[in-house]
């Protein structure tokens, strides 16, 4: 029986590994185990991160919107609620672009809203 050896396969995952770690800083990007280790943490950060961008845009939408609805005189939270009782159903992205891009279009929905 000739003994197997698992060379290629080696050679083709640590290549592998080394590719995703182009752009590390030093040896990070250079040695193997040094480069597994932050490849790991970086792909943990990116999981986690995915789902954090989504709270944080949230967040900038709605600070957008209360800045719209201020200036035209109503607090974010009755100007939501009273989209609600309107029925209309635009979700916060969408609020932010009217208040950013439009504010004619948004001061008519606050106008809306006071009704």
């Amino acid at each position: 029986m000739a003994k197997v050896k698992h060379s290629v396969a080696t050679r083709k995952r640590k290549r592998k590994l080394l590719k995703q770690a182009k752009g590390f800083w030093g040896d990070r990007s250079k040695q193997f185990q040094q480069a597994r280790r932050t490849l790991m943490r970086a792909l943990v950060y990116a999981y986690r991160d995915r789902r954090v961008k989504k709270r944080e845009f949230r967040r900038l939408w709605i600070t957008r919107i209360n800045a719209a609805c201020r200036s035209a005189g109503i607090t974010y939270s009755r100007f939501i609620k009273g989209l609600k009782k309107a029925n209309i159903n635009l979700d916060r992205k969408a609020l932010a672009d009217l208040a950013v891009k439009d504010e004619q279009a948004f001061k008519k929905l606050v106008e809306i809203v006071k009704k």
